[in-house]
Formats: C-alpha cells, structure tokens, sequence
C-alpha cells in the first residue's frame, strides 16, 4: 500500500458506540485516511467529535454529502437508516463503508447494490478480520482435521439493556444488532468448503426477549444445514445475553479431529488416518464384553491470539484503501454479505 498518496477524506454520519468507538478511533491510528466531516443529531456530539478530529460538524447526513471533499462516508446511524443512507451517499458520488447489518432485508441489499454505479460499497463485517477465526479458516482449510461434521459457535454473556437497540421499533435486537457477525463467520467456512450461496439452507431459528427492557429478542439461536450436502457441516449459531457462564465462542468437530477457540486462543488436535489398523464391523461380541475401544496417537497445536479487535479494524481499513486506491478487489463484497442477510430474513420467518 503506498500510503505517500493523498489521505481517502472520510465522513462520519452516526458518533455513537459505533461511529464514535470503532470508526473514528481506527481511522485516526491508519495512514492514509482524514476525518474531514461528521454528522449526528445531537448538535453538541458532532461539535465534540469535530474539534477533537478538525472536521467539519453537520447536522445531518444532506449537509455533509455537500461536502465535495468528502471521498467515502460511513453509514454508522442507527439500523433503519442504514440503506436509506447508504443508497443517498451512493447517488452522490461518494464511496461507502455501511455498518452491520448491511440492510434490514435482501431488498435493502439489492437497493444498493443497484445505487453502487463506480464506487465502492463497503460491508463492515471487521470480526472476519480476528485472529481467532481467520485462524480458525487455516486450519479447516489445511485438511488436517478431516471432513467437518459439525460447527458451533456461542456468543455469551449476561446483562440488561434498555438503549435504542432493545426496541423492535428503531429496528433492534440480537438478530439485527449483532447475528450479522456470526453467521458471517460461519457461512465464510462453508464458502471455504464451496458453498456457492445457489442452495439455501434450511434455518431452524429460536428467539425470545429475557432480561433486556425493550421488547426485540436478546436470545437468539439458529441452526443452519444443507440438506443432501454432507460436505457442508450442521452449524449452530447461539447469541445471548442470558448466559452467566459463557461456553468457548468457537467448537468444531470434524472426522479425525476437532478445534476449540476463544477469541484469545485457540486449540485443534487430531489424529493421522493412516496410522490405524485396518477394522470391519463385526456382531460378534467381545471377549471381555466391553466396547471397543484402541489406543490413538494425538497430535495438537495451541496459537495464542495476541492481536486486538482494534487490528483487525486496521486491517479492514488498509484492504479497504487498497481496493480505492489500487483496485484490488473487495475482499468481502456487498453480494456475498447479501447472503448473510438472508440467513437474517428466514430466522425471522422461521420464528414466526
């Protein structure tokens, strides 16, 4: 990347956990990138963030899309404006980075593609980008634990919330907040596997509202398979905020082997095919009536996660300024997202 190129100038629509907490904190520690303008409806937040970043504060998303030095927006409202917003900067010319979930319905995502023309359309989808998963990926991509049989990963925590977010009317709850990063994740090894997105799964989806105030789900889980392809394991999404005894977040097993990940280690062992003795089935019983049972030679491997959520949005930004600048190609396109957002659409259609 050769970051001695004018920096991509940036505005920011939406300063709170989001706009504020990820998207202006990566960008001021990434060469190559200025926040020039920043928009929020609340007048005194957007002042803030402009002194603090010289920038130029909007009122709203129209002022700042007049801005000519403006080069890429991120669209970091509140869920329901993230299409509507999107397709806006879209029309006017501006590259976009949209924050999850990349549209409420496939509609939304087919809306802007369509709005795209020549500029680039960003999905955020920056927990591809940790270390445990990408690692995760290598592994299962190296063969050596074997065909995969089975995937699950568990969101866990536990606590009460009462924001914007627990409420169905602003577009909140698990599935909308936070399934976005998941079910990425885990369709991403199918991908790897060769899933096309052409066969749909079959989504058996779980919701319900527990602890938080709002009225949206903050428990949620899904199982998703493929019927007829065995090459692509049953996986197992769980995202809640009822659980004060989190299991490990990621849990694969697969036919010689199996992994065990949290997002600061993770664990795979296996054992080599080769090295068994030949077997066949047989009815007859064993001599000392047991089951059977032989004697296995493990191999296993540990990796220490030792990079941050903040480097995985770095790297994130430095693929997104190479795709801008030198045209590499997105490395996670609006289309392949668009799958994910139907995963979204059929849990909700299967929990009704």
């Amino acid at each position: 990347m050769n970051i001695e190129q004018p920096p991509i100038r940036v505005g920011i629509v939406g300063l709170g956990r989001s706009g504020y907490g990820i998207h202006c904190a990566t960008l001021k520690t990434c060469p190559g990138w200025k926040i020039v303008a920043v928009a929020d409806i609340d007048p005194s937040r957007a002042a803030s963030v402009a002194a603090e970043f010289v920038a130029v504060a909007c009122a709203s998303i129209d002022t700042l899309l007049t801005l000519d030095k403006v080069d890429l927006v991120v669209v970091a409202a509140p869920n329901a404006f993230h299409a509507p917003y999107t397709i806006q900067a879209l029309q006017a010319g501006k590259h976009v980075v949209c924050e999850k979930p990349f549209g409420l319905t496939v509609a939304d995502v087919d809306n802007m593609i369509a709005a795209r023309g020549g500029k680039i359309l960003a999905p955020f989808q920056n927990r591809r980008y940790e270390q445990a998963i990408r690692t995760i990926r290598d592994v299962v991509r190296s063969g050596v634990l074997g065909p995969l049989v089975h995937a699950r990963t568990s969101w866990h925590g536990y606590g009460r919330r009462w924001d914007w977010q627990t409420l169905t009317e602003c577009a909140g709850g698990q599935l909308n907040n936070n399934l976005s990063h998941p079910v990425d994740q885990m369709l991403a090894l199918w991908e790897d596997l060769g899933w096309d997105g052409k066969t749909e799964p079959e989504v058996w989806s779980s919701m319900c509202n527990v602890l938080s105030l709002g009225d949206a789900e903050d428990h949620v889980r899904l199982t998703l398979r493929i019927p007829g392809h065995p090459e692509f394991p049953t996986i197992d999404i769980e995202f809640t905020a009822a659980s004060p005894y989190p299991q490990d977040q990621y849990h694969i097993m697969a036919t010689w082997g199996g992994l065990t990940a949290t997002t600061a280690k993770v664990r795979w062992k296996w054992i080599d095919p080769g090295t068994l003795p030949p077997r066949v089935a047989t009815k007859e019983p064993t001599a000392d009536r047991s089951y059977n049972r032989e004697d296995l030679i493990w191999h296993e491997e540990t990796l220490d996660c030792t990079e941050s959520i903040m480097d995985a949005q770095r790297q994130y930004y430095d693929d997104l300024r190479r795709t801008i600048l030198d045209n590499i190609p997105l490395p996670i396109t609006p289309e392949v997202v668009r799958r994910r957002i139907r995963i979204l659409e059929l849990a909700r259609e299967n929990a009704r």
